[in-house]
C-alpha cells in the first residue's frame, strides 16, 4: 500500500510539499502539483482521511454494504444493525450494491475516505483485495451472511446444514424427486447450500434436479423461470427447495398456475426464511436464519474492534449460527 513518502519520492519533492498539495493548505507551484497528482495516480495512493478524523475523535459511524434489502433477509439484518448501533452510540450509512462488483468497489472507496469507523458487508466476493487493503489501513471490517475472506471476521449461518437437513425433512415426508433453486456458486452461502443438498441426496440415492444462477438470483423472475426449468427436468417433481424466500414465492406461483397443489402435489421450502414467509397466502415452510442475532453480533464485534487499542485488536473470528426449521402450510 503506497504511503505519502512513496508519493514524495516519485514526485521528487519532500513530504510536506505533497501534504500541502493534497490538502490545498498553501501555495504549491502548478507544475509541482501536477507532478504530485501524477505520482498519486501512478501509485494508486489513497489518503487515509479516516486516520486524520480519528486524531480528532472517532466519527461513530458504521458503513453497511449489502446487495439488496427489499423482500430479503438483509432487511431484517439491517434493522437489527441500526438498532444495536444506536444503542452503542453509532450511526449507519447504508449502501446497496445489487451484487454488482463495480458498484460495490465504488461504495467501498467512498466509505473508506473518512466517512466511517468500520464497514459491515455482505460482499460479492470480487473485491477481496480492496477489503483487505481497507482493513490494513486501520478501518474495521466485518462480513455478514457471506464469508468470502478468511482473513476478515464474519458472522454467518450454517448453510450446508440448512440444505442437508431440509432434504432429510422432505424425504421423511415421502419426497423422492427434490428440485433445488440455487444461486451463484461463487458466493459462499449458495456453495454451502449446494454441498448440503448434494450430500443428502447421495446418502438417500436420490436424483439431482438443480438450477444454478450465474448472475442475480434474488428476484421473483429468476425464481419463476427456475421453477419452470425444474418441472421441465422432471414433471413428477414432488418438492422444491429455494435458496431464498423470493424464489420460493415464485415457485409457489408457478405450481398454482400449473394446477398443482401445494403441498399435496409439491412441497416448497425456503432455505433463508425471514419474516415475510409466514404472511403469504400459502405460508412457506423455511429454515429461519436468526437475522436479529446476526446483526447484533456483527455490530458488537466491530465496535469492540474499533474501540480496542492498536496493539490489542481482537483476533479474526468466524461465528456460525444455526437455522431453525419453521413448518408452515407449504410442506
Amino acid at each position: 500500500m503506497a504511503t505519502l513518502k512513496d508519493v514524495a519520492k516519485l514526485a521528487c519533492v519532500d513530504v510536506s510539499t505533497v501534504s500541502r498539495a493534497l490538502n490545498n493548505t498553501s501555495y504549491v507551484h502548478p507544475d509541482t502539483k501536477a507532478r504530485i497528482f501524477e505520482a498519486v495516480k501512478t501509485l494508486s495512493y489513497h489518503p487515509n482521511v479516516l486516520a486524520k478524523g480519528l486524531r480528532k475523535g472517532k466519527r461513530h459511524t458504521l458503513g453497511v454494504v449489502i446487495p439488496f434489502s427489499q423482500l430479503t433477509i438483509f432487511a431484517d439484518i439491517v434493522q437489527s444493525i441500526e438498532t444495536e448501533a444506536r444503542k452503542l452510540g453509532y450511526s449507519t450509512l447504508l449502501c446497496h450494491t445489487e451484487d454488482d462488483p463495480e458498484i460495490e468497489r465504488h461504495s467501498l472507496n467512498r466509505l473508506r475516505n473518512g466517512f466511517v469507523d468500520g464497514i459491515i458487508i455482505a460482499s460479492t466476493g470480487q473485491n477481496g483485495h480492496l477489503l483487505r487493503d481497507i482493513h490494513a489501513s486501520g478501518i474495521a471490517v466485518m462480513q455478514i451472511i457471506r464469508k468470502q475472506e478468511k482473513s476478515l471476521s464474519s458472522v454467518v449461518a450454517d448453510y450446508k446444514s440448512c440444505a442437508y437437513e431440509t432434504v432429510n425433512y422432505l424425504v421423511a415426508k415421502g419426497c423422492q424427486n427434490i428440485g433445488f433453486i440455487n444461486g451463484n456458486m461463487h458466493l459462499a452461502p449458495y456453495k454451502g447450500r449446494y454441498e448440503g443438498y448434494e450430500k443428502a441426496l447421495n446418502e438417500h440415492s436420490l436424483p439431482k434436479y438443480c438450477v444454478i444462477a450465474n448472475g442475480n438470483c434474488n428476484s421473483f423472475d429468476y425464481g419463476y423461470q427456475s421453477a419452470i426449468d425444474l418441472l421441465d427436468q422432471n414433471p413428477r417433481l414432488d418438492a422444491i427447495m429455494a435458496a431464498v424466500d423470493i424464489q420460493g414465492m415464485a415457485a409457489i406461483r408457478v405450481l398454482k398456475e400449473k394446477g398443482l397443489n401445494v403441498p399435496k402435489d409439491v412441497k416448497v421450502v425456503s432455505l433463508t426464511g425471514h419474516s415475510i414467509g409466514g404472511l403469504l397466502e400459502t405460508s412457506m415452510t423455511s429454515q429461519e436464519i436468526p437475522a436479529k442475532d446476526i446483526g447484533q453480533m456483527a455490530v458488537n464485534m466491530i465496535v469492540k474492534d474499533i474501540d480496542a487499542p492498536e496493539n490489542e485488536k481482537p483476533s479474526v473470528q468466524h461465528l456460525v449460527f444455526n437455522a431453525v426449521m419453521i413448518e408452515r402450510e407449504s410442506s
